[in-house]
């Protein structure tokens, strides 16, 4: 019996390798395997960067659209691929597992990649060139299908890729002990460094050789990069642990919900609302909920949204609706992590700025470096060279000191990471609203206010403080926000808990446009014209801009310490 009953004891449960065979443990998982997802990292966000980062030039001058429409199309076409996010977590939690999940998905853009760099590459497939002699024409008809053909092909690929590179990462350490946390909090902090390497690439490299070599040569770059990221992930396969998908969690979520409502609508009497949670077991373990949980089945609802609890009543209006104690607890823990989703959208919405009015601002500056001319699109290289710096301090010295100085084992917990972050976006707008102060006023004393076409002499430096602040709230903020997701969800609903950190990236471009338009709406009247209007970036009021973007920042910190300070952790060995 004790022959048979060793093999156990090697395997971790509700995980299995890449040939579908129970994973071992002492050949899958660990920090070897989640290396491979690193490397992995930098070349998925090199090929995903290199064309967002600059495809506003590409859609204008290449594409013949208006700047409007460029910069629409765009911000159209990054909120869905992070919006697409939640699909692939959704699939990787469902039907699939996050290793097959980033396969499919690192194809899918491949694909989208070669129909752009054809399109790029052959003159026929794109609208004809012109100057100020011709008239320009718009990509239309069959050549505008091929562009968003490519375009949302690669938004799809990168939405899977997002929604389940992270989770598969995350899935490789063993949550059950104080080491195998720690190499998993180590794991988020490196993703983020190697998310800045492949960006920083992208916005130096790639940019150059798009604006200097031909756009074809930038495609064909991120086209190699993305297949190359495939050979480098499948070499990892021997080492992984594949958690087995467990159904749909949406089905779980809503059902809950539904059972819950439908339940509290009916009188009954006070003997037949009691909970009895051992008829409500489905004919599933308990336990089988959050893996390194103790084995002991949860025997009684807890006391917080309490509503839920309804779900549990007796004798439900038919078995689909039957639930158990372990499904209603999980969607418990789902919306108790949805208001730090909610209020991390705004931090996002700050992030919007580096890429639309902070690039025009110093595009209006001087941007020489000695004899070298920096294109604007080459900006981020601030935020990312300071993540890429800032990602191993913070690793290496400033948590294990923290983890002294505490006596607990995250040293900073998820959300007070999280806050930072917060805190850190707050700065970042009031120190933009002061550097745009001194720009207009360079402006006003060259006299160069009515003119865009000559540089200020000042340097684009002066940019850089908002660039260093931001990318220092986006370090704290969004690896807090993966691990935070990734330790606090149910484990049959982490993929899609994960992606929700990149559906807020998308969600605070999104309202970006909303509140400009609010903006402009609310500040337009018939003596003055709206703040952000005018014949060039030096008639906007941009500094109220960014004062009020500061203002609403603050508020949302605010609302994010009430939500903070209630939250109480569930995961192993996060210190509250």
């Amino acid at each position: 019996m004790q022959e048979l009953e060793a093999p156990q004891v090697t395997r971790w449960e509700g995980y299995v390798d890449w040939r579908n065979k129970p994973a071992l443990r002492t050949h899958h998982g660990g920090m070897l395997a989640a290396s491979f997802v690193l490397v992995v990292e930098v070349l998925e966000n090199l090929a995903f960067l290199a064309n967002s980062s600059n495809l506003v030039l590409y859609l204008r001058e290449y594409m013949h659209m208006s700047p409007s429409k460029s910069a629409n199309n765009v911000t159209n076409f990054i909120g869905t691929a992070f919006l697409l996010a939640l699909l692939g977590g959704f699939l990787s939690d469902a039907l699939f597992t996050t290793y097959h999940i980033y396969l499919i998905s690192a194809l899918i853009e491949f694909m989208g990649l070669i129909v752009l760099t054809i399109q790029a590459r052959i003159p026929s497939l794109k609208p004809s060139e012109c100057d100020k002699f011709t008239t320009c024409i718009e990509v239309n008809g069959g050549k505008a299908a091929i562009l968003f053909s490519g375009l949302y092909l690669v938004a799809l690929g990168v939405g899977g890729i997002k929604g389940s590179l992270a989770a598969h990462g995350g899935e490789q350490f063993d949550e059950t002990t104080p080491s195998g946390r720690k190499q998993r909090s180590t794991f988020f902090n490196y993703f983020v460094f190697c998310l800045s390497c492949g960006a920083l690439i992208a916005v130096t490299f790639v940019v150059w050789i798009e604006d200097n070599k031909g756009w074809e040569w930038g495609f064909a770059i991120s086209t190699i990069s993305i297949f190359v990221s495939i050979p480098v992930f499948l070499a990892g396969s021997p080492t992984y642990r594949n958690k087995i998908p467990s159904g749909s969690p949406l089905t779980t979520i809503l059902k809950v919900l539904v059972t819950a409502s439908l339940n509290s609508c009916i009188v009954r009497n006070s003997s037949s609302a009691v909970v009895s949670p051992s008829n409500h077991h489905s004919g599933r373990k308990e336990s089988e909920g959050e893996i390194g949980k103790p084995s002991t089945s949860i025997e009684k609802p807890s006391a917080t949204l309490k509503f839920l609890n309804n779900a549990l009543l007796n004798e439900p209006l038919h078995s689909s609706l039957e639930c158990n104690v372990q499904q209603v607890e999980d969607v418990k823990v789902v919306l108790k992590i949805l208001p730090i989703f909610a209020c991390t959208i705004m931090l996002n919405c700050c992030l919007a700025q580096l890429s639309t009015f902070s690039v025009e601002q110093a595009a209006t500056m001087d941007t020489k470096l000695g004899s070298l001319k920096v294109p604007p699109a080459s900006l981020p290289i601030f935020p990312v060279v300071f993540i890429m710096i800032l990602a191993p301090i913070y690793d290496h010295i400033i948590i294990p000191y923290a983890r002294k100085a505490t006596k607990s084992e995250t040293g900073i917990t998820h959300l007070q990471r999280i806050g930072i972050g917060l805190v850190l976006s707050i700065i970042a707008m009031a120190v933009a609203a002061i550097v745009e102060v001194k720009r207009k006023s360079v402006a006003v004393h060259s006299g160069l206010l009515d003119d865009a076409t000559k540089p200020l002499p000042i340097t684009f430096f002066w940019i850089a403080f908002q660039y260093l602040f931001l990318g220092s709230a986006d370090l704290f903020t969004l690896a807090g926000l993966l691990e935070f997701f990734f330790s606090e969800a149910p484990i049959r609903m982490r993929s899609l808990a994960t992606s929700l950190s990149w559906a807020s990236l998308a969600m605070g471009y999104y309202l970006s446009s909303v509140i400009v338009s609010i903006v402009n709406t609310a500040t337009s009247t018939s003596n003055h014209r709206p703040w952000l209007s005018g014949g060039n970036i030096n008639h906007f009021h941009l500094e109220r801009f960014y004062w009020l973007m500061c203002l609403l920042s603050g508020l949302n910190f605010l609302h994010y310490l009430f939500w903070a300070i209630k939250y109480k952790y569930r995961g192993i060995g996060t210190n509250h």
